[in-house]
């Protein structure tokens, strides 16, 4: 009791050495009511709470109440607490923008709610999870998670609406990325309608969600081409955000604004309006806010020819865009979704496994009560002698049967545990192999930028130097004089600074193209329906994180029946990487040139049969003319599509008939894409 009083006295002073101005409305309830509380887990839910309430306005105060409850959740063994905890602080991993970490920890907080029970806590971390995709444009995946955790909040019947009313928002907001302007108006409005006559918003630790569902509201209207009303709900959206304190609410409001003002050619306002943005975004530091506005502030200062502000605000675009859209934070987030949908089905797996077992037991304790009754009744018999010899000697097949059941059962437990130990390998291996691959598309694409850079930068240092000395010969005043030769000398200093990151960036890339020109491989067993599918995925996910604006529907249709066959995986997978690469190009070309109804599609097909196997990969881009199609699989193929298809296909060419026997074919149609065919036998494998 002692040590709860102390502990009471020392979070009142330090709750009360925080700054007010970074509280929302509700951080003062729950502040009187933590150094009230005298009960552990509900001190943790408490600073779990009070960790929410500061999540849109002071991310050190986020770190600080959730890091307490964590610590103290673990020390009392309080799952439940130590699941909130968590959630809150994948939320300032997300907006800080290390989105893989924050799915890490999602998925971790994710576990705990499950296994505690706790619905309310399951559900909120769903939306956050799908908060991480929807940052990255992918809403698909986004809007699976949305949905999930709205069910959860009906099934529980949660009092809290704000939470309710946020999952609402995001499925709006997601159907808007998607184009989807009905189904977004649908959600959005409803959000709208139980913000407005709801009275418990502004007792909910998340605070009152009216800026978000405003601004949201404006989005819409923009996208349906209603600039003014737009501008309405943006400058609401800005207003609602004072009372709560929510900065980043205010900050979204104003980059919109600032992108609206762009769109009019009004500079003067957009860059008005970005810079207050930018000056809320910053501290938090909200990630998403400060790329948008820097970018923003980048393009106006430069349409205006001031280098000096375009250069200060590319450097925190630059950096904001590295932290944000990395690619290599982008695959790591890809491989743990992946590693989680495993884990799932796994546990549905065993699920299936555990019922099957327990029908196997039930059915065996109904036979063995009908031996009984058997052996009851024939007792009676006037042939008992008889009865009995044919009851010993059924006792005794079933007796060996189970002896035989129960062996087949350890052995095929054994191999079950051996083959998941395999499969884990066999699927690292896979995962090296395809990213020394497209390790070598990435160096080869960014090996002339970077040489560029380098020359030009070269050529900087030469020209300052001589502009230096140009002015030596001038006559200039003393104060204009050492101005001019500052701001000579950062610029040399930058110039600089380019080069020796230039000189990096070339020998990372000559350490990517080293650790991609490894040989083939020894010939293994692989199941091609697995292999096909990840090289796809890999490939394009690759490729979005180029374009992260490309979207493609990936569409499978694996034979089941597929048996593994003996290939050098290496080899396959960089056949597959320039088939996937060649379709994936050609419905982006499509795209890029097609009108708002057509949609990208790459298609993945295979079939088994007892001569051969085929891999069949079909997309609907622009299609060949004869004549490409005649060199598609030379070293330079001809005509005017050969900048779809690359050189890639000319080694999957090679690497198909010359290493493993088999034939790699095409076929197309003009305008309705083209289908490329893998043909191998079984009896050569």
């Amino acid at each position: 009791m002692i040590y709860r009083f102390w502990a009471g006295i020392l979070a009142l002073l330090l709750l009360r050495a925080l700054p007010a101005g970074a509280q929302s409305p509700q951080t003062r309830p729950l502040q009187r009511a933590l150094a009230q509380a005298t009960i552990d887990t509900s001190r943790v839910l408490l600073l779990a709470d009070l960790a929410a309430t500061y999540r849109y306005s002071r991310f050190d105060s986020v770190q600080w109440y959730a890091q307490r409850g964590l610590v103290l959740a673990r020390r009392i063994g309080y799952p439940k607490g130590e699941g909130r905890c968590l959630s809150r602080m994948a939320i300032l991993l997300g907006e800080r923008g290390n989105l893989p970490q924050a799915l890490r920890v999602d998925l971790q907080a994710l576990r705990l709610n499950q296994a505690s029970h706790d619905t309310e806590g399951t559900a909120r971390t769903l939306n956050q999870t799908g908060l991480l995709y929807f940052a990255l444009d992918d809403y698909r995946p986004a809007l699976q998670y949305f949905f999930q955790a709205l069910h959860l909040y009906e099934q529980a019947r949660t009092r809290d609406t704000s939470q309710l009313i946020s999952v609402i928002t995001n499925l709006g907001a997601s159907y808007e990325g998607l184009h989807r302007y009905d189904s977004a108006a649908f959600f959005l409005n409803q959000a709208w309608a139980f913000t407005a006559r709801s009275r418990s918003v502004h007792q909910s630790c998340w605070g009152n969600p009216a800026p978000y569902v405003l601004r949201e509201i404006g989005l819409l209207q923009l996208a349906q081409g209603h600039r003014e009303a737009a501008l309405s709900f943006y400058r609401r959206s800005a207003r609602a955000s004072l009372p709560e304190n929510d900065q980043r609410s205010a900050s979204r409001a104003y980059q919109y604004i600032a992108e609206l003002y762009q769109a009019r050619h009004q500079t003067d306002s957009s860059i008005y309006y970005a810079r207050k943005a930018l000056a809320l975004a910053r501290p938090l530091p909200f990630v998403v806010g400060v790329m948008r506005n820097s970018t923003l502030l980048t393009q106006a200062f430069e349409a205006r020819r001031q280098p000096d502000s375009t250069l200060r605000y590319m450097r925190v675009m630059l950096t904001a865009q590295d932290s944000l859209h990395n690619p290599r934070r982008i695959k790591q987030l890809d491989a743990i979704g992946f590693a989680e949908q495993q884990r799932l089905q796994e546990l549905e797996t065993e699920r299936a496994h555990l019922t099957e077992r327990l029908r196997t037991a039930a059915l065996l304790t109904g036979l063995g009560g009908l031996l009984l009754v058997s052996l009851l009744l024939w007792r009676n018999n006037r042939q008992q002698q008889r009865a009995n010899r044919e009851l010993r000697e059924l006792h005794e097949q079933v007796s060996q049967q189970a002896r035989e059941l129960t062996a087949q059962r350890d052995s095929l437990a054994r191999t079950l545990q051996e083959l998941k130990i395999a499969q884990s390998q066999l699927v690292l291996r896979e995962k090296m192999a395809s990213l020394g691959e497209l390790m070598a598309g990435v160096a080869h694409e960014i090996q002339n930028p970077v040489n560029c850079v380098r020359k030009f930068a070269a050529i900087s240092v030469e020209l300052c130097e001589d502009v230096r000395q140009e002015l030596s010969r001038l006559t200039l005043p003393p104060h204009e004089q050492e101005i001019v030769d500052e701001m000579l000398q950062n610029l040399g200093q930058n110039q600089t600074k380019i080069m020796h990151h230039g000189y990096r960036a070339e020998s990372i890339v000559r350490g990517m193209l080293e650790y991609s020109q490894e040989g083939s491989g020894p010939r293994q067993v692989t199941d091609l329906n697995v292999l096909a599918e990840e090289y796809l995925r890999l490939t394009y996910h690759d490729l979005r994180a180029k374009n992260r604006y490309f979207n493609a529907a990936l569409l499978l249709r694996l034979d089941p029946t597929m048996e593994r066959v003996n290939v050098v995986r290496q080899d396959i997978g960089r056949a597959l990487v320039g088939i996937f690469s060649a379709a994936l190009q050609a419905v982006q070309h499509r795209q890029a040139e097609a009108d708002e109804d057509y949609v990208p599609q790459v298609e993945l097909s295979t079939q088994y049969t007892a001569a051969q196997l085929e891999i069949r990969v079909q997309d609907n881009g622009p299609g060949l003319t004869p004549e490409a199609l005649a060199t598609l699989f030379q070293r330079f193929p001809a005509g005017p599509d050969a900048s779809l298809v690359g050189l890639g296909l000319a080694l999957s060419h090679d690497l198909i008939t010359k290493g493993h026997g088999g034939l790699l074919t095409a076929t197309s149609q003009p305008g309705r894409g083209t289908q490329y065919t893998i043909t191998l036998p079984v009896t050569a494998q």
